[in-house]
């Protein structure tokens, strides 16, 4: 008997539960009373356990009710999940999307896009992933996604078309009770050569044979964003990390900025960043929407404080990926 359970039975008992009575329930639907009624009383011997106890002055769950009615609001999530993507695929939209985000890009901004996509196209299966260095042009390379951001211009390709979004602070940074976190003067470049700087590594080849701001001899290198920031609050050693992601340890003082000219404005540099796509792949309609959010959201983002730069020591664009 099961299996002649509807849909629109399903979507009845729903209505009913959420508006609190069978007329209630009844005029969401556009529909007669006695045709609701009557659709719940089979649903209920189709299920074999009464939905809803009748003996008051207005309809109340039973138990049995109230546990299943978070299984019929599944059925028909389900249902409308399948009927968006259905529309989606009439309409050219892709079912899945991947975007490959360098990790000094601010999420905040990724994850507000692609709450705006989500919200607009949600039959679309969503893929992030973060990756260092050269892998977001890699990724792009290889076909493994749609979009990425890159930071810096060491890893820009002729065959990646690019449109500038965020310049992002990265900042120069210690844990508070490592000895460079004592110093008072301003840090020269041979200060913080004679300490431990942890460095992120390159997933990829394409950085093979050269460093990106590494100024100490002594490196820890790392593959992740998080492995650097945990090590550099351990104390381990000193390292750059963009202020977004740091905000916080910043505020509490557990991490303590190095005044140190040779990498910005008191520490600070700014790092050019960009979205990034094939030029032989034109962005099919989920894409070109989540392109339209990113510009969008970055346009509504802080522009880089006053003061900040980005660029080299002698002003000019920057072009190290700041490691």
């Amino acid at each position: 008997m099961l299996d002649a359970l509807t849909l629109d039975q399903i979507r009845m008992f729903v209505t009913v539960a959420d508006a609190g009575s069978f007329r209630s329930g009844a005029n969401r639907l556009l529909r007669a009373q006695s045709a609701v009624s009557h659709a719940i009383a089979n649903l209920e011997n189709q299920l074999g356990v009464a939905l809803f106890d009748r003996r008051g002055h207005r309809p109340v769950l039973t138990v049995e009710g109230m546990a299943l009615l978070e299984d019929a609001r599944a059925v028909l999530l389900k249902v409308d999940f399948m009927k968006a993507r259905a529309r989606g695929l009439g309409q050219g939209v892709e079912t899945e999307l991947a975007l490959v985000v360098d990790t000094l890009y601010p999420l905040p901004v990724v994850a507000a896009a692609l709450k705006d996509l989500r919200e607009a196209l949600p039959a679309v299966r969503l893929r992030l992933a973060t990756e260092p260095l050269g892998g977001p042009l890699q990724a792009l390379r290889d076909k493994h996604c749609d979009l990425a951001i890159l930071a810096g211009e060491d890893f820009l390709d002729p065959r990646i078309e690019t449109e500038a979004l965020l310049p992002v602070p990265i900042a120069a940074v210690v844990a508070a009770g490592h000895p460079l976190a004592r110093r008072r003067k301003a840090l020269s470049s041979a200060d913080l050569a004679d300490h431990l700087q942890i460095v992120l590594e390159d997933p990829t080849t394409l950085s093979q044979g050269r460093d990106f701001g590494v100024l100490s001899p002594e490196t820890l290198r790392v593959g992740s964003q998080d492995a650097k920031r945990a090590l550099i609050l351990a104390g381990v050693g000193w390292g750059r990390l963009p202020q977004w992601a740091v905000a916080r340890e910043l505020a509490d003082k557990q991490l303590v900025p190095l005044a140190a000219s040779g990498l910005g404005q008191g520490g600070v540099a700014y790092t050019a960043t960009y979205l990034a796509r094939r030029t032989d792949q034109p962005l099919r309609a989920a894409a070109s929407f989540l392109r339209d959010a990113l510009l969008r959201r970055t346009a509504a983002a802080s522009p880089a404080p006053a003061g900040g730069r980005l660029g080299n020591k002698n002003g000019t664009r920057a072009k190290n990926h700041l490691a």
